[in-house]
């Protein structure tokens, strides 16, 4: 277990578990390029940003839940879903297209409701279980 700080410029911070247990290709290409900084962008109650990581699809899955981070491979970015989104059909979490979950939020799951697109983020391990 991978404890991550999700930083967003002038609003706040979002903790974070990423389990390499979930996805260990997805998880360790990710850990491999942290620190990340980049731009979030927002999709209903999704909010997500692009990263340098390149990985295919590994256990996938678009029905989320509230908290899921998961890794979106088209667009070579980190999704974090804590609402409907355009294509909910019943109020769930859904993904545009299939995601590779890697682990959920622990703390600040509010300060996402703040983000909008454009806002910077920054993504920082806190601490690394071996």
């Amino acid at each position: 277990m991978v404890l991550v700080l999700l930083d967003f410029k002038d609003l706040g911070s979002v903790k974070a578990e990423l389990v390499k247990s979930l996805n260990p290709k997805t998880v360790a290409a990710i850990l491999k390029v942290l620190p990340i900084e980049s731009k979030a962008m927002r999709w209903g109650d999704e909010v997500y940003f692009e990263t340098p990581v390149s990985v295919g699809e590994e256990n996938t899955k678009t029905i989320m839940d509230v908290g899921e981070l998961a890794y979106w491979p088209p667009g070579r970015a980190i999704a974090v879903f804590f609402g409907p989104t355009p294509i909910s059909q019943s109020g769930e979490p859904r993904a545009y297209s299939p995601c590779n979950p890697i682990g959920k939020v622990v703390g600040g799951i509010e300060i996402l409701k703040k983000v909008k697109s454009g806002t910077p983020v920054k993504v920082v391990v806190l601490r690394e279980d071996r």
